[in-house]
């Protein structure tokens, strides 16, 4: 089962991303007038990301894209700093910059957004050798306590409010609530990244300090993999059984 579960990691994850993002789209008319719509572009965004950055599949010698053979981005880490460690965090930011109404939180979170943004770029310029070869951790990390914040408000504000008696039938409560729990879960991998790497090993690799544990590497993929099959499927079950909050302000 394990084996199984390994051999068939991409193609699992990629399907859990966009049954999401096509339950998404059917069930779109319900939630357009609401915030919820930001998130179900997100998660379209999401399944498109990981569709593109599947790319470095092709750069093999016997494959389309082996042109790309000893450039700069015959890796996808660069895509996906990008991509989810500076656009997902993001994101999140604007998100509940959009759904939260404390002034005080929406205040915070809009400079820690532009802070954040700011830094992430000046960081990715002080370190332009690495930024196609290696992940960054501290981007990883810093990211992953803006969305614990952002959750953390959220759930302020809801005990705070009377829409807690009815928090089952909110997908904010869903999206925070897992979301949360995903970063809990994920975030102390970045401290092990050198460890992994899902690459060819009968091909060098450039980068002098980048090894591989395989035994990391499967318990990485495993722990990746029940922490998106409980995202994704969690995401898709709340756009069908929730209902969208109306009373949200779309121009706060």
């Amino acid at each position: 089962m394990k084996g199984f579960l390994i051999e068939h990691y991409s193609f699992l994850t990629k399907s859990l991303e966009i049954l999401a993002a096509l339950t998404g789209i059917f069930v779109y008319r319900n939630y357009r007038n609401s915030a919820a719509k930001y998130f179900i572009f997100f998660l379209i965004y999401i399944a498109i990301l990981e569709l593109v950055g599947g790319y470095v599949l092709l750069v093999r010698p016997d494959k389309s894209l082996h042109f790309l053979m000893g450039t700069l981005i015959e890796r996808n880490f660069w895509l996906y700093t990008l991509g989810w460690n500076i656009g997902a965090i993001l994101f999140f930011n604007f998100y509940y910059f959009k759904i939260i109404k404390n002034r005080r939180f929406k205040t915070i979170l809009k400079y820690t957004g532009y802070s954040y943004l700011g830094f992430s770029f000046i960081y990715i310029i002080s370190n332009g050798n690495d930024f196609f070869y290696k992940s960054f951790p501290i981007l990883s990390i810093i990211g992953a306590i803006i969305v614990i914040t952002c959750c953390v408000f959220y759930f302020i504000e809801l005990l705070q409010s009377e829409s807690v008696l009815q928090f089952y039938k909110s997908l904010n409560f869903y999206i925070s609530v897992v979301i949360f729990i995903w970063w809990l879960v994920i975030t102390p991998l970045t401290f092990f990244n050198m460890y992994y790497g899902s690459v060819d090993l009968s091909k060098p690799f450039r980068h002098p300090d980048f090894f591989f544990d395989l035994n990391y590497i499967t318990l990485r993929k495993m722990i990746y993999l029940f922490s998106n099959i409980f995202m994704y499927l969690t995401y898709t079950f709340a756009l069908i059984w929730c209902r969208p909050e109306k009373e949200i302000s779309l121009d706060n």
